[in-house]
């Protein structure tokens, strides 16, 4: 819940998040046309399972075919991390082994949806964006972060990889040469330090991270929602080949209906 008030005015009206939908390891909520998914395994740094991606799918298909929601908010639970990536102790041979006991890289579905989805979609970054939790920010169409927020990549130290978004989509935010140090190195990048090679585009103190997401999301939704999903389909087409143009030119077909 957010309260926040300008010198000299009333205060703001609260933020009261309503549930679309419970879940196991994710909150889904609803305010005023925006839903929030949040991966809620604090104790976890809010690293994902099979099931958690699974249910993110699966509230991210709500978001899909519900209009009365406009745009959409990722983030995690807490201050500490947005997500730490895969949860390591569910790994195994051929992926992440859920409950029950098949193996799954079941995330690479989600970030194809977060690309293809026509309505934006916001990471809300606190704490740390490290591993695949920092590739489910970059696919985001936009990053707010907090002041604590770090980013970086660990793959490489234990011989993983995302040669897909992760690598190529990135090296298109921050050039080739950054994201090869990104990379190779698998160092970690301050709030500040991701502002400046454009990996983020605004970074506020924690306390204004949710007020300034949200201010954002109405400065969305004041827009033409069909200009919005042409223009993401549009900014997509180029990096995802021949899906990309099939997305853009069905989007393109909406026309003739109107």
């Amino acid at each position: 819940m957010n309260n926040q008030r300008v010198d000299g005015a009333a205060p703001a009206e609260p933020v009261v998040w309503t549930p679309i939908k419970h879940y196991e390891e994710i909150l889904f909520e609803l305010y005023d046309g925006i839903a929030k998914i949040t991966i809620n395994r604090p104790e976890k740094r809010n690293a994902f399972t099979p099931l958690t991606v699974q249910e993110m799918i699966d509230a991210m298909a709500i978001c899909r075919e519900d209009p009365s929601i406009k745009v959409i908010i990722l983030t995690g639970a807490g201050d500490k991390a947005f997500c730490s990536g895969g949860d390591q102790s569910v790994r195994g041979v051929g992926g992440y082994v859920g409950t029950d006991k098949v193996p799954r890289l079941n995330v690479l579905d989600l970030q194809k949806m977060i690309r293809s989805i026509p309505k934006a979609v916001i990471a809300m970054v606190a704490g740390y964006a490290i591993g695949g939790g920092h590739v489910l920010h970059v696919v985001c169409d936009l990053t707010i972060a907090g002041e604590n927020a770090r980013f970086g990549q660990t793959g490489p130290k234990v011989g993983s990889f995302d040669g897909g978004f992760g690598a190529s989509y990135l090296a298109r935010v921050v050039g080739q040469k950054k994201a090869r140090e990104i990379w190779f190195l698998c160092d970690q990048y301050d709030a500040q330090e991701a502002l400046d090679m454009g990996l983020v585009n605004k970074v506020v103190p924690l306390d204004e991270l949710e007020s300034t997401t949200i201010e954002w999301c109405r400065k969305i939704m004041e827009k033409s929602p069909l200009a919005i999903r042409m223009l993401k389909a549009s900014f997509n087409a180029e990096l995802d080949g021949q899906a990309g143009i099939q997305e853009l030119a069905g989007n393109a077909t909406l026309l003739y209906y109107l």
